[in-house]
């Protein structure tokens, strides 16, 4: 792979999260250790109810290896991982890829070379789904983008037939051509992750962003080992929402393994970051309305997760956030993802677009043409939000690997100035408290308008220093490229040519 160019995270973590210090119980939860919550309780709790924190196994139908074009194993990839917080290795050989050719013609999504699949964790039980969609420009030339939809839990099909996707669902699940998909000119990956999200299955799920971050890195290693023509191209990862969490972990590991591990004497190099850039902003608008209830909370939950006796009570600590924090928040009946309007769809987070790519993709014509293995697809799995929010991922300081991700890459931030639950306000100033080299300057800088290279409209403000830009993009929400695709497309592929880079 030529670079590891972008981190594309449309909504950051938030700044005020507090610094999680896990002990006994958690701290095995937290690192991703299979037994966990689940089995501690149950022995502790016997009859205990966990349905809302924890996955059961989804309905699935393995299908038989000769269904697929192919597959792939860890165990023919020579590549090492170095666990988070410890001195061992390991290898991905418990891992393989399976995967198939998309007939264009066979549901109309695009008329470029598709691949769909799963990675397979054979040790664990767990099953990622994949989906990807060449350049309909230069695929030889042009950079390859992963897509990573947030929540946690959300897949991100939504994301495919809704904003930067090649097509978009109508009411009467019919398909429209996108002319501003951002495969106009890169090839894209849309991942179902972490296990149990979308058409992504498993016997037990990643318990965090920690414990999911070996997965993404197993899966781009196997996908660009069995197709190598699009390992030579430059790579970014892009995401919106709660990825803004994932991705500075999973792009540290990443570049981790690049740097630090070495086989024979020689770097191994997966991908070489000779340039990059990251677009980062889940950061939570309302973070003044948050934190009494959070920190009063934050203490409860950290005495009571001390052990399985108390686990239950610290279980029941997240939810008493929500419900403090939710009765502070304006109630008008507007969206709080565009307060432009009211929520249309309150079931399927005020889109209803959601509802209907849930209905597309649930026709077993679309399935069977992808080679999804679960029968019901859901756009958002609520109980993978709740497990995380349990064991404390979201207040985890993941902002904190941003200043070492920027000694390798280039970072863009970027949020709709009518996001109210990622407010663009919050997302510029989490940029500018970062603390890295470049913050005396780049917190000082003025945003300067950005206009549209087409038709010269104003399209958002902008201000970047030394590898950190912050996009602030007018009359858009929270799903910037559904609310305004074109400027989105055209910010993107600016950003891909190097604008607003050093």
């Amino acid at each position: 792979m030529k670079g590891l160019l972008s981190l594309l995270l449309v909504e950051a973590a938030t700044v005020w999260a507090a610094s999680y210090e896990p002990r006994s119980l958690t701290e095995d939860m937290l690192q991703g250790k299979e037994k966990g919550p689940r089995e501690a309780v149950k022995g502790e709790a016997p009859g205990a109810s966990l349905d809302d924190h924890f996955n059961p196994p989804r309905a699935h139908q393995r299908k038989s290896d000769d269904k697929w074009d192919g597959k792939i194993s860890g165990k023919s990839v020579n590549v090492l991982w170095v666990e988070e917080g410890q001195d061992r290795l390991s290898g991905i050989g418990e891992y393989e890829m399976r995967f198939k050719t998309v007939e264009p013609s066979s549901l109309g999504v695009d008329n470029v070379t598709q691949y769909s699949g799963y990675l397979d964790n054979n040790l664990s039980g767990q099953h990622l789904f994949f989906w990807f969609f060449e350049s309909r420009s230069d695929p030889d030339y042009d950079p390859v983008i992963l897509w990573l939809n947030g929540g946690p839990g959300c897949s991100s099909m939504t994301s495919l037939f809704m904003e930067m996707g090649p097509a978009r669902v109508a009411k009467d699940l019919t398909l429209t051509r996108n002319p501003h998909s951002w495969n106009s000119k890169a090839s894209i990956i849309f991942l179902d992750q972490p296990v149990n999200v979308g058409f992504s299955y498993g016997e037990s799920g990643a318990f965090n962003t920690q414990s999911a971050s070996k997965d993404v890195f197993a899966f781009l290693t196997l996908f660009f080992k069995q197709f190598p023509q699009y390992a030579i191209q430059d790579f970014h990862i892009a995401g919106e929402s709660y990825a803004g969490h994932y991705i500075p972990v999973y792009a540290s590991d990443i570049l981790k393994q690049k740097s630090d591990i070495k086989l024979n004497s020689h770097p191994i190099r997966p991908w070489p970051a000779e340039m990059a850039g990251t677009v980062l902003s889940w950061i939570s608008l309302p973070a003044n309305l948050w934190r009494p209830p959070f920190h009063n909370a934050r203490k409860k939950s950290s005495a009571a997760m001390t052990s399985p006796q108390t686990l239950l009570l610290a279980l029941r600590v997240p939810a008493s956030v929500r419900t403090l924090s939710s009765a502070r928040m304006p109630r008008p009946g507007r969206s709080i993802y565009d307060i432009r309007g009211r929520c249309e769809d309150p079931e399927n987070l005020c889109y209803p677009i959601l509802g209907w790519i849930a209905k597309y993709l649930n026709q077993r014509h679309v399935q069977e043409a992808i080679g999804a293995e679960v029968s019901h697809f859901e756009g958002c799995n609520k109980q993978i939000s709740s497990q995380f929010f349990s064991q404390g991922d979201y207040n985890q300081p993941f902002h904190r690997k941003i200043p070492g991700i920027l000694k390798h890459i280039n970072v863009l931030v970027y949020a709709g100035d009518a996001d109210y639950i990622c407010n663009w306000l919050g997302v510029k100033a989490w940029t500018e408290a970062l603390w890295w080299l470049g913050r005396p300057i780049f917190r000082h800088k003025r945003l300067s308008v950005v206009y549209n290279s087409v038709n010269k409209w104003p399209l958002g403000r902008v201000k970047y220093y030394k590898g950190l830009a912050f996009l602030q993009v007018f009359k858009a929400g929270h799903r910037v490229p559904y609310d305004q695709p074109e400027n989105a497309l055209d910010f993107f592929n600016r950003w891909l040519a190097g604008e607003w880079t050093p």
